[in-house]
């Protein structure tokens, strides 16, 4: 009897025994989260507005935010930016590019001009542009922190992150009819196929195809 006790024991342990996954967990594909990776330019502002308004540095993350739009930086090229890349005086900033990607020189707007200029003021000891409370560059966590927070706030109904502001910008101006190699040039895509993404979307190549039924 003892003999059997022991066995029935040993089968019970075995079945409370379960593998464990191994690897870390499987990611979530981006059309299950949100149904889109871009921000259109009513939803950047709307972002930007509510950016300014949240904490001590809303003006310098609101800035973050427009600049990163505009010239469709990535977050780290944002975090990374220099002052000796900007000459506000003739209104240009050299853009630098990640993933072997071609740099360029941008234009920047009379906003952006003043916007920056307080900023240096603001903080006058740096060498990046966007700078922490401890006089070192912002981290790209923090940045994407802040932008989810803003879009919280702003009641978008996308769960936002960073690199929806550059890809926002391509859709702005492939909508614009912007040429393709221009948009090319100025998001710094090595490869043309890239830029055809953003105009693969355009809905105005297929205006009038609906017209030929009517209710």
């Amino acid at each position: 009897m003892a003999k059997k006790s022991n066995q029935t024991s040993f089968s019970v342990k075995s079945k409370k025994k379960t593998k464990k996954p191994l690897g870390p967990p499987l990611k979530v594909p981006n059309l299950e989260k949100r149904s889109r990776e871009y921000l259109t330019v009513a939803e950047v502002n709307k972002l930007i507005k509510s950016a300014k308004s949240l904490g001590r540095h809303g003006e310098r993350d609101s800035l973050m935010i427009l600049v990163a739009y505009r010239h469709a930086l990535r977050v780290t090229e944002l975090v990374e930016l220099r002052w000796d890349q900007l000459d506000l005086t003739r209104a240009r900033m050299h853009v630098n590019r990640l993933k072997n990607g071609d740099p360029s020189v941008h234009y920047l707007e009379g906003d952006e001009i003043r916007a920056l200029r307080k900023l240096r003021r603001d903080y006058p000891v740096s060498d990046f542009v966007f700078m922490s409370e401890r006089q070192g560059p912002l981290s790209s966590n923090t940045f994407h922190k802040m932008v989810a927070r803003a879009g919280i706030e702003a009641d978008l109904e996308l769960s936002v992150h960073p690199h929806m502001l550059r890809h926002g910008k391509g859709h702005q101006l492939a909508s614009e009819g912007v040429d393709t190699r221009a948009i090319q040039a100025y998001m710094g895509h090595k490869n043309i196929q890239h830029a055809v993404l953003y105009t693969q979307l355009n809905p105005k190549r297929f205006k009038d195809f609906g017209k030929d039924v009517k209710i």
